[in-house]
C-alpha cells in the first residue's frame, strides 16, 4: 500500500507544481493541459464522434477524468515498480514529464518551463517519500506517523500549487476586460423580436437562447483567456492592403446587430447543439473590402489564438446580404470568455466548424489549397447548414393523455428561411404545422401542431420545407462528413 500512495502522490506533487508553473506563464504550457489537447488533436474521430454523441458539451470533462484515471493507474504501477528500488518509479514519472514536456513543444503553445517543473519536481518527490518508507517501519506507530505527515505535506502541497495555478490563470483582469469593454463597445439597437417568435408555452425553446445555456462545442480543453486590450487581428494572405487591428481599431468601424442562429455540423438529428443569439460585430466583409481581395482567392482561413483554423468561402462571405460578423457582443453583452472573448467570427448558413472561429487571432485571405483543422480530420471542406426539424414535445418518457396532443418543435435552414413544417403519427397522411412569427432567415423557427392519438403507442415524424422549395430527406446520415440527414422521430404512448 505504501508503495502506491508513493506513486501517487509524487505524481501528484509533479502535476501541482506544473499547473503552478503553468499559471505563472500560460495555461496551455500545463502538463495536464498539453496531453489532454494533444489526446484531442490525435485521437480517431470515430473516437470523437462517440464522445460528442455520449457526453455532449461535458466530453472535455469526460476526457479530464479518463486521462486522470489512467495517471493515477500508472502512479500506481510506478510505485510498486519500486518497493526494492527508487529508480524504476522514478523513471516512470520522468517519462510522464517527458510526455509532457513533448506535447507542450510539439503544440508550440509555449516553453516547456512548466512541463520540466513537473518533470524535476515529481523525481524529487519520488525519491524523498521513497527514502521515507525506507528508511521507518510500517508497523511502527512513530514511523507510521512520519510517513503519514509527509504523505499528507505533499499532498497538501499539490493541492495548494493546482489551486494556486488555478487561480492565477483566471486572474488574468479578464473580469474586468469584459467590464471595460462594455463601457466602449458603442451602442447597437437590437432588431426587435416580434412576439409570437417562440411556442415556448407548448414546449419549444424561447427564441433567444441565454447566453448560460448556449450550446458549446470546440476543442480547447482549457478555454483561452485574451483581454480585449491585449488583442490582435492580422488581415493578411492575397489582398491589397494588409489590416492589423486592435479592439478599438474594430469598434471604429461599423457594427451592426443581428440575431443568428448557429448549429453545430456534430448535431445529430433530433440533437441539442443549435442555439440563437443576438450577436453584435463588425461586418467580415466591410473588412475584406477594406482589404481589397485579390483575384484567385477562395477562402478566408481564420486562426484562433490556440491553433484552431477554420476556412470560409470568400463568395459567401462577400455576399451583400449574408450578414457574417466578428462578433464582439452578444445579447448585449461583450462575448463570455468561453464562447470567443473578445472576438469571433459568425457566418450564417455554414456549420461552425468553417466559419465560428473563436478567440480570433488571425485571418488569411488564401485558396483552398490550404487545408483547416476539421478538414485534415475528414470533413468535408465546405459545409452549408441543411434544413432541418426536431420534436421537442413530446419527449419520449412517462405517457400523455390520449385525444389532443400538442406536438411542437423547431425548424431551421439559414440562410435560406422555413417555408412549411408538417408532422405525421404512425406514418398517416403528414399535416401542415402552424409557423411562430417569422423573425428572419438566418434564424430557426418555431411550429406546433395539434394531433389527435388515441390510447396506445405512436410514432410522430417532422419534416421541413425550405423557402427554396427544398424538403429535407428522409434519407438517414451520420454527421461526418458535412451534417447529418434524416427525419427527426419520437415515439410516444398514449394513455
Amino acid at each position: 500500500m505504501r508503495a502506491i500512495v508513493i506513486g501517487l502522490s509524487a505524481t501528484a506533487a509533479a502535476l501541482g507544481a506544473g499547473h503552478l508553473a503553468a499559471g505563472i506563464t500560460d495555461v496551455r504550457t500545463s502538463p495536464f493541459v498539453a496531453v489532454g489537447n494533444s489526446a484531442i488533436d490525435l485521437v480517431p474521430e470515430p473516437v470523437k464522434q462517440f464522445a460528442i454523441a455520449a457526453f455532449g458539451t461535458a466530453d472535455k470533462l469526460a476526457l479530464l477524468v479518463g486521462m486522470a484515471v489512467v495517471i493515477a493507474l500508472l502512479a500506481s504501477a510506478a510505485g510498486l515498480l519500486s518497493r526494492r528500488q527508487w529508480w524504476p518509479g522514478a523513471a516512470v514519472i520522468a517519462a510522464f514529464g517527458l510526455v509532457g514536456v513533448g506535447a507542450v513543444v510539439v503544440r508550440g503553445e509555449g516553453g516547456p518551463a512548466a512541463a520540466l517543473t513537473a518533470l524535476v519536481v515529481g523525481v524529487v518527490v519520488f525519491r524523498w517519500l521513497h527514502h521515507v518508507a525506507t528508511t521507518t517501519s510500517p508497523e511502527h506507530p512513530t514511523d507510521r506517523r512520519r510517513f503519514l505527515i509527509t504523505t499528507g505535506l505533499v499532498l497538501a502541497g499539490a493541492g495548494a500549487g493546482g489551486l494556486a495555478g488555478g487561480f492565477l490563470q483566471r486572474w488574468t483582469g479578464l473580469s474586468t476586460s469584459r467590464q471595460e469593454a462594455a463601457v466602449r463597445i458603442p451602442d447597437v439597437p437590437s432588431p426587435p423580436v416580434p412576439a409570437g417568435a417562440d411556442f415556448a408555452s407548448s414546449g419549444t425553446p424561447t427564441f433567444i437562447t441565454a447566453n448560460r445555456d448556449f450550446y458549446r462545442i470546440d476543442t480547447a480543453l482549457v478555454v483561452p483567456r485574451v483581454r480585449a486590450e491585449d488583442w490582435q487581428l492580422r488581415l493578411h494572405g492575397m489582398v491589397e492592403r494588409e489590416l492589423v487591428l486592435g479592439f478599438d481599431d474594430l469598434l471604429r468601424r461599423r457594427l451592426e446587430a443581428r440575431p443568428i442562429t448557429l448549429a453545430c455540423v456534430s448535431n445529430e438529428v433530433g440533437g441539442r447543439l443549435i442555439s440563437t443569439a443576438t450577436f453584435t460585430g463588425v461586418p467580415v466583409r466591410d473588412l475584406l473590402l477594406e482589404a481589397g481581395v485579390r483575384p484567385g482567392a477562395q477562402q478566408l482561413f481564420t486562426t484562433s489564438v490556440d491553433g484552431y483554423t477554420a476556412g470560409t468561402p470568400l463568395d459567401v462571405l462577400l455576399e451583400p446580404d449574408r450578414g457574417a460578423l466578428l462578433a464582439v457582443e452578444m445579447n448585449g453583452e461583450p462575448l463570455p470568455v468561453e464562447h470567443g472573448f473578445p472576438v469571433r467570427m459568425v457566418v450564417p448558413g455554414l456549420y461552425g466548424y468553417v466559419s465560428a472561429t473563436k478567440w480570433l487571432t488571425d485571418a488569411e485571405v488564401t485558396t483552398f489549397d490550404r487545408a483547416h483543422y476539421w478538414e485534415r480530420r475528414g470533413w468535408a471542406r465546405q459545409a452549408p447548414i441543411k434544413t432541418q426539424s426536431r420534436i421537442d414535445r413530446p419527449r419520449p418518457g412517462p405517457p400523455v393523455p390520449a385525444g389532443t396532443v400538442t406536438v411542437a418543435g423547431i425548424a431551421w435552414a439559414q440562410h435560406t428561411g422555413i417555408e412549411r413544417v408538417e408532422v405525421r403519427a404512425d406514418r398517416g397522411p403528414w399535416q401542415v404545422a402552424e409557423l411562430a412569427a417569422d423573425v428572419s432567415r438566418d434564424t430557426w423557427r418555431m411550429w406546433r401542431v395539434a394531433l389527435e392519438l388515441p390510447p396506445g403507442e405512436h410514432v410522430l415524424e417532422c419534416r421541413a420545407t425550405d423557402r427554396a422549395g427544398r424538403t429535407q430527406t428522409p434519407k438517414p446520415q451520420g454527421v461526418v462528413p458535412d451534417g447529418a440527414t434524416g427525419w427527426h422521430s419520437v415515439r410516444i404512448v398514449c394513455r
